[in-house]
């Protein structure tokens, strides 16, 4: 017998939110305006970006406009649905998983980037695009890349290694997100921004989600 098996894989979903052109031009606009009130500005940032990338504090999904509402609800309904294919989960346990999660918003500007990273202390993360003009799409400006996690693993390249094919390739995965796009990933996926090299902004949301089943009772494991 001779089979090839994927071992391990990442998943990743991908969703499209249907006649967003009003949903993002509202979000747009409020984004802007906030984006030059220091108020709303991450006061503690972790992760390496530059001054060309604006970053708001993580209680995005808190905000009261009906267009952040709505976006919160598309972006849990996509969520809620992925767990629920990958994981064998019907609507009765679904509802048993109670969601945690905090959520802000970037508008990039030329030259902005924002460095390696991942979310700790989430099982899920998210990005939606709401805008990325002003730059050509054949470029790598902008570009949302995953970083591949056997990226460890290319200690030793040659031609027998570096050309196989999905998923078991070592490349990393670049994506340029357009509006109304939804990517989802685990939380502890590295992952990059590049520069954004266009005349207008790149705007995008991003989220970490984890979760608390219904009835769970922690362990009754004694202290000292």
């Amino acid at each position: 017998m001779f089979q090839i098996v994927p071992a391990f894989s990442v998943p990743m979903v991908f969703a499209s939110l249907a006649d967003s052109e009003a949903l993002n031009s509202e979000l747009r606009e409020l984004f802007l305006a906030r984006a030059s009130d220091d108020r709303y500005r991450n006061p503690d940032p972790y992760t390496h970006r530059n001054a060309a990338l604006f970053e708001s504090n993580f209680r995005l999904f808190d905000w009261p406009q009906p267009c952040v509402q709505r976006l919160r609800d598309f972006c849990y309904a996509s969520l809620y649905k992925a767990i629920g294919e990958l994981s064998g989960y019907d609507v009765p346990m679904l509802r048993r998983l109670h969601a945690a999660s905090e959520a802000w918003f970037h508008v990039t500007r030329k030259g902005g980037y924002f460095g390696p990273h991942n979310h700790p202390m989430h099982s899920w993360s998210g990005v939606y695009c709401v805008s990325h003009t002003g730059d050509d799409p054949a470029s790598d400006s902008g570009k949302l890349t995953m970083i591949n996690p056997h990226s460890m693993n290319t200690m030793f390249i040659d031609m027998a290694n570096s050309s196989m094919k999905m998923p078991f390739h070592m490349s990393n995965r670049m994506l340029r997100l357009k509006a109304g796009d939804l990517v989802l990933f685990p939380s502890w996926l590295l992952h990059e921004v590049l520069p954004y090299e266009g005349d207008d902004v790149r705007i995008t949301v991003a989220f970490n989600v984890r979760f608390r089943l219904d009835g769970a009772q922690p362990a009754d494991v004694p202290i000292g």
